[in-house]
């Protein structure tokens, strides 16, 4: 079972770790949302374009044998 912290020495711990934390600059933070941005797009036209395909082969298909 374990043991039951104090509040007050788990706000300090919990402070003193995050003082530990290396944040991005902000330069670093803009570089990795346009990334993000630019990867999204990427992906959204990549499974636009495959579904499109895949919507086509399937009317080729089904309307084949009509």
């Amino acid at each position: 079972m374990a043991s039951k912290t104090n509040p007050l020495a788990f706000l300090q711990q919990v402070r003193s770790e995050t003082s530990k934390v290396t944040w991005p600059s902000r330069r670093e933070t803009l570089i990795s949302t346009a990334m993000v941005l630019v990867m999204v797009v990427f992906a959204a036209l990549f499974f636009f374009a495959a579904d499109q395909l895949i919507s086509w082969l399937l009317s080729f298909v089904l309307n084949v044998g009509k």
